[in-house]
């Protein structure tokens, strides 16, 4: 039986006196979709910033695919085969739509540093950047400063930053924040169309997202795991519904 796409052990992140991440074990299964839900200041993100070296823990064992990844750089985990988002959109503002994916693309083709290079005549990053763009939806928008770009666009156009270097775990971060239900809808397509086959982790605040796209789930509440499992059991979780504080109808609506 393979290892774990991410296992988490006894993991702990303290701030000063301030203890966030609160010793939590959870593996994330290969190729499955999982989503870690919990109210405001559960430590949700500083989890992601964890797994993904934004962060150093305190104490406790994360592995990646099998392998210790604990005091690796951000770029190191990137490299082995895990890319991530942000809240906020981290995007090349003043760069193309499709620059923006050429630069996303180059180190996983075997591209270096090199100031001797002309990235115009690099065909694969070129083919593959043209690929991921098609992928989320930007053909037309190729040749478009990504700082004009619309909210929902900007979005997209982080979600292929993510795919585009070929990484095979996935970390999305509140991915459809601040979105119309319309364009919430062509966000989760979209999602699950360029994580098909690939191992995917999202923090996501709206229910309807969650419940429709998860495999499992993950409730975080004061920096522990108080349920892990699939959508069904979740939504009718007695300890879910009573860390929600009143949210078990929203929780029941919004599937």
């Amino acid at each position: 039986m393979s290892s774990p796409a991410i296992r988490i052990s006894g993991l702990k992140k303290n701030f000063g006196a301030s203890e966030i991440i609160r010793g939590v074990d959870l593996d994330i299964h290969r190729g499955e979709r999982h989503a870690i839900i919990g109210p405001n200041g559960a430590g949700k993100s500083t989890l992601f910033h964890l797994i993904s070296a934004r962060l150093p823990v305190s104490s406790g064992a994360i592995e990646l695919k099998g392998e210790n990844v604990i005091g690796l750089k951000p770029f190191e985990i990137n490299r082995k085969g895990l890319s991530r988002s942000f809240q906020i959109t981290n995007i090349f503002h003043n760069l193309s739509v499709f620059e923006n994916l050429r630069c996303a693309v180059l180190w996983s083709l075997g591209y270096r540093y090199s100031f001797w290079q002309r990235l115009a005549g690099l065909a694969d990053a070129r083919l593959r950047a043209e690929a991921v763009m098609e992928d989320i939806g930007l053909a037309k928008r190729r040749d478009t400063p990504a700082g004009i770009l619309s909210y929902a666009e900007q979005r997209a156009l982080e979600i292929g930053i993510t795919i585009a270097s070929g990484a095979d775990v996935i970390l999305l971060d509140e991915p459809t924040a601040g979105m119309s239900r319309s364009e919430t809808d062509d966000a989760v397509a979209l999602i699950r169309r360029v994580t098909e086959g690939k191992t995917l982790v999202m923090v996501e605040h709206d229910m309807g997202v969650v419940f429709g796209l998860a495999d499992r789930i993950s409730v975080l509440v004061y920096g522990q795991i108080i349920a892990t499992d699939a959508p069904a059991a979740i939504r009718c979780n007695a300890a879910v519904q009573e860390a929600y504080l009143g949210t078990s109808a929203h929780l029941e609506n919004e599937s």
